[in-house]
């Protein structure tokens, strides 16, 4: 079966984030704002569905839908880390510059170490929301 020019650019959207076939991804901040083009790319890839926030099995990667306004960054931080593996990423996709609930990089800068993480990569996720990259320090949590 042949992949479509859509499908192929969704899926080096979700490409794009490191994702690899197999892995499973908790979803957190879901409504009715978010990318259903990214989140369908990142199921395509990883050949699961992602899984709600209130699944309780180990995970690979958190991914997590954060609008300025959605509570305390650093405690919606720590409850993605709750189930991740470990060696796992949590992907912060917060609303771009000059969007409803854009967040301040500096937040997300200030944020990530008290929940135990650091910023590694920012993208340009999709066409409304940046992603940041955060991943727990080199020698595991504290």
């Amino acid at each position: 079966m042949g992949a479509t020019a859509g499908s192929a650019a969704d899926q080096s959207m979700a490409g794009r984030l490191g994702l690899r076939p197999g892995q499973v991804v908790q979803e957190f901040g879901y409504d009715g704002d978010v990318d259903d083009e990214l989140r369908l790319a990142i199921e395509d890839l990883t050949g699961n569905e992602l899984v709600d926030e209130d699944v309780q099995d180990v995970v690979d990667v958190a991914v997590y839908w954060w609008r300025d306004g959605d509570g305390d960054l650093v405690d919606s931080l720590m409850d993605a880390l709750t189930n991740l593996a470990e060696g796992g990423v949590v992907w912060l996709f917060t609303p771009k510059s000059g969007r409803p609930g854009h967040v301040e990089p500096s937040d997300i800068e200030e944020s990530a170490p008290t929940a135990g993480l650091h910023a590694t990569t920012t993208i340009s996720a999709c066409r409304d929301w940046t992603g940041t990259r955060l991943a727990t320090p080199r020698g595991g949590r504290r």
